[in-house]
């Protein structure tokens, strides 16, 4: 049944492989299930339902990529994007986390209705080739970064802005230890090594404290949505402030999904060579679907998450391997005490080193030609120090025209290029 639908041998694939992908992939995004509930909690929203919420629309989002998509992308609710939610709509702004879901929801009709007349997919399909290689390399410092973050190797600092973390830390050692084991295993060849290492590390954090056991029953019943779930502020929609916080919604959600279709399936080698990614329109309406479906369950918006390249890396390459992460989803709905307690030192050594295989890309791209290098390079160093997948695109979108324009190679850009920069000159102004 799996071999047929979703077409295993032609993608050079088995269950076996697909399932471990799939685990991989959600071990190392199921830090969402904590995270998202303590930043929007800060608004007022209840954090249990919250949780609840965060789950559900997640397997939903992933099911959607799973058996219409059928690529090995998994979905839940975007970092960055929960925290502009929180911080900036509702504490900063002084908005009710009410006006912020409104905001999501119309934010997912909008994609849907976009997403159906191919206006998104269009957008997929223009980005040059050398810029797609860049977006993908680009991508996989970002998540060794985030993994550097998460186990507190890499800290923030007044001086230097980063800085080394603390190395005494027991967190840093077992990121280290799992760094290692998971390279040996990857030297020796083993099959499911990600998982392998993520595992260990967990075990490994017990004695240190690095790994909490959960306290209590290790089996519950999933958190009410009911104090959160359809919980709209309509009487908001036609103001200025909705406008300028559905427009930052709509952009950086965009560009972030697009950002990680794009480097994942350029890592698996699954973009065709006129540069367009298969079933592009159906992962678009995923998204789309999850916002939209999200909103009205009570949580921020719904993205492709970049931790599917950890799947990836483990040689999912279908949609069985996002069906299995909406799998465990629906487990940790019933057993979050046991998914929750993975450390982000055991998921670190995971996202370091698949950022080291998404570097992988920069080969292909043309270093000779400096229209074409120049933007490549911008591309890939702003994702890390910008913090964003988006504002990466941003900057190698935006070099990419001008230096095309000003060298007289306006036949390599296309009508779509020169509207995308309006719209990022736009973004910036307002």
């Amino acid at each position: 049944m799996f071999e047929k639908f979703f077409n295993l041998k032609a993608n050079n694939t088995n269950v076996r492989t697909e399932i471990i992908a799939g685990i991989t992939t959600f071990m190392t995004m199921a830090y969402i299930l904590a995270v998202n509930p303590d930043i929007l909690s800060v608004t007022g929203m209840d954090k249990s339902a919250v949780f609840s919420a965060t789950t559900l629309s997640a397997i939903v989002g992933t099911l959607v990529m799973a058996l219409w998509a059928r690529l090995p992308f998994g979905l839940a609710p975007g970092m960055g994007l929960n925290a502009f939610f929180a911080f900036t709509v509702v504490l900063g702004m002084g908005y009710s986390w009410q006006f912020a879901l409104t905001a999501v929801f119309l934010e997912g009709i909008i994609f849907l209705i976009l997403t159906a007349f191919n206006v998104r997919e269009l957008i997929v399909n223009a980005i040059p080739m050398n810029l797609k290689h860049a977006i993908s390399a680009g991508i996989g410092l970002f998540i060794a970064f985030i993994g550097m973050q998460n186990t507190g190797l890499i800290v923030s600092n007044d001086a230097t802005l980063v800085a080394l973390g603390d190395m005494s830390s027991h967190s840093v050692w077992i990121t280290f230890f799992g760094l290692i084991l998971i390279g040996v295993l990857l030297a020796l060849k083993v099959r499911g090594a990600l998982l392998i290492g993520i595992f260990a590390a967990t075990v490994a954090g017990i004695p240190f404290g690095v790994t909490h056991l959960p306290e209590g029953a290790w089996l519950t019943l999933p958190p009410s949505i009911e104090p959160i779930a359809f919980k709209f502020e309509f009487s908001s929609i036609f103001t200025i402030d909705m406008m300028i916080v559905l427009f930052t919604f709509l952009f950086v959600d965009m560009f972030d999904t697009v950002g990680t279709l794009i480097g994942v399936s350029s890592k698996a080698n699954m973009i065709k060579e006129d540069g367009s990614l298969p079933r592009a329109k159906q992962a678009l309406f995923a998204d789309a679907i999850g916002t939209t479906v999200g909103a009205m369950l009570g949580t921020s918006t719904v993205t492709t998450y970049v931790e599917s390249a950890s799947g990836v890396a483990e040689g999912g390459r279908t949609g069985l391997t996002s069906l299995t992460t909406a799998g465990m989803f629906l487990l940790a709905l019933f057993f979050a005490p046991i998914f929750l307690m993975v450390p982000g030192a055991a998921t670190a050594p995971a996202l370091i080193l698949v950022g080291s295989f998404m570097l992988s890309p920069v080969l292909k791209i043309n270093f000779d030609d400096y229209t074409e290098s120049i933007p490549a390079f911008l591309t890939i160093v702003m994702m890390p120090l910008a913090y964003s997948i988006a504002e990466g695109i941003v900057f190698g979108m935006l070099s990419f025209v001008a230096l095309k324009l000003l060298s007289g190679k306006t036949k390599e850009l296309s009508w779509i290029m020169y509207v995308l920069t309006v719209l990022f000159l736009l973004k910036f102004f307002m």
